[in-house]
């Protein structure tokens, strides 16, 4: 059979097994750096599919990492997920925030091709109600205030779903690919450790996928873009000041909710630059202990974007100028914790037209790239580093029917779409070891 056929062919035969393992995934929902259950399982399904399995901190670099929870945090969520059917030892292994797992299958000469696919979920509180389908089905979050609320379940079920095909050819194959399966993307947290442990310092080429779309049908399967990601920079911005009685003597204190509020008044009256378009939002404001206390300390949680990398530093240095003056306008002090970050991120328009011809060759349809690529994507880290030493990158989306917007609680997603994303993964590999057929020779 010719090899393009053999694809199709097992790639259709997986989806029941990709759909169970996604349900599965869902109903034990796990957040960044918190995906010791996830992790588990992936590295087993590896193991035991033979490949060459990095886990815990073989991952991601220690001190790369950004936004990693409270240790009595990780220490719940580890015995949670031991609970929850965790496999030893790969769950203790990924303990303490290091989350994650790479398969690595090894074939001979050739180019080196990492994939990656993320693998956290959101903390989005499900709906619980009846016209949710993970509800209705039984296999909604048990995980309260922890959601698979974009497509991540998904995105990790069509890795294993790759790996499975990729070894049953591995005879076929030459080259080496790397299948990264990335903590923490939410938040944009988890992409650097792994590019600062070196894990794309080889890497010929990346392709990266995300499951997206709308309520109803699509005329298309396949979508690319031409266009940059969103730079972004998550930032926690904590005010200390001098707690004080506010009627008995309110000039004795240092009001660190007057200084966070100057703040949140002034960071959105950043002005914009000439150079690309800018973001930026205080999500949330924490202050204060009781009516009549002057406020000792304050958090805010903050994003800024830009429509390029310099863009983004533009907004985040001007943020950090307003923080910090804010702070000594009231006599406080301020700390800033950088919490997350990416860069733009942009495919080579090499990968796009190769995508494209390999869509064609396997009868999937694509729609007319856009120009325009969304908001912020952890992947840029890994595209840009493959970019930097002369590689390419991929990053496409597979379109499929979801119900409600990403993020949200009544998201959830049709999982017929997924042997399309394992095709194009499966194709695109093969069409770079230069292995994949042309339909037009049977």
């Amino acid at each position: 059979m010719k090899l393009i056929e053999e694809l199709k062919r097992q790639a259709d035969a997986l989806l029941p097994e990709m759909t169970a393992c996604r349900q599965d995934l869902h109903r034990y929902a796990e957040t960044g750096w918190l995906e010791i259950r996830t992790s588990s399982i992936i590295a087993r399904k590896l193991t035991q599919l033979g490949y060459e399995v990095l886990t815990g901190k073989d991952v991601c670099l220690a001190e790369a990492r950004m936004g990693v929870p409270a240790g009595e945090i990780l220490e719940k969520n580890y015995l949670r997920a031991l609970e929850q059917g965790a496999i030893q030892p790969y769950a203790q292994q990924a303990k303490d925030g290091f989350t994650g797992v790479i398969g690595i299958l090894r074939c001979g000469e050739g180019p080196v091709i990492a994939m990656r696919f993320d693998i956290d979920a959101l903390g989005v509180f499900e709906d619980t109600s009846d016209a949710h389908r993970p509800a209705r089905e039984g296999f909604s979050s048990v995980n309260t205030g922890m959601m698979h609320a974009c497509g991540h379940d998904g995105h990790t079920s069509i890795g294993l779903g790759v790996a499975q095909v990729l070894m049953n050819l591995r005879h076929q194959l030459r080259g080496t690919v790397k299948l990264i399966f990335q903590p923490a993307e939410e938040g944009v947290r988890g992409a650097k450790a792994v590019v600062a442990h070196g894990h794309l310092d080889d890497a010929d080429y990346l392709i990266a996928n995300h499951l997206g779309g709308g309520r109803g049908s699509f005329p298309y399967r396949i979508g690319l873009s031409t266009g940059s990601t969103l730079a972004t920079s998550k930032l926690d911005i904590i005010f200390h000041g001098k707690a004080a009685h506010a009627g008995a003597a309110p000039e004795t204190g240092d009001n660190a909710m007057l200084a966070a509020a100057t703040a949140v008044l002034n960071l959105h009256a950043i002005p914009r630059c000439s150079t690309g378009d800018t973001r930026i939002n205080v999500g949330t404001l924490h202050a204060g202990s009781g009516r009549n206390v002057i406020c000792d300390n304050a958090v805010l949680e903050v994003e800024v974007r830009g429509s390029s990398t310099e863009t983004n530093r533009y907004v985040e240095e001007y943020a950090r100028r307003i923080a910090e003056a804010a702070a000594q306008m009231h006599g406080c002090t301020c700390r800033i914790d950088l919490v997350g970050a990416a860069e733009s991120l942009r495919s080579s328009p090499e990968m796009i037209a190769l995508c494209q011809e390999v869509c064609k060759k396997l009868d999937i349809s694509v729609a007319p790239p856009s120009a325009r690529a969304g908001a912020s994507e952890d992947c840029s880290y890994m595209m840009n580093r493959v970019l930097s030493h002369g590689g390419k990158g991929v990053f496409f989306n597979t379109l499929t029917s979801c119900a409600g917007p990403a993020h949200s609680r009544i998201f959830d997603v049709d999982e017929s779409a997924f042997p399309t994303a394992v095709k194009v993964f499966c194709g695109m590999a093969f069409e770079l070891m230069g292995i994949l057929d042309d339909p037009a020779e049977n």
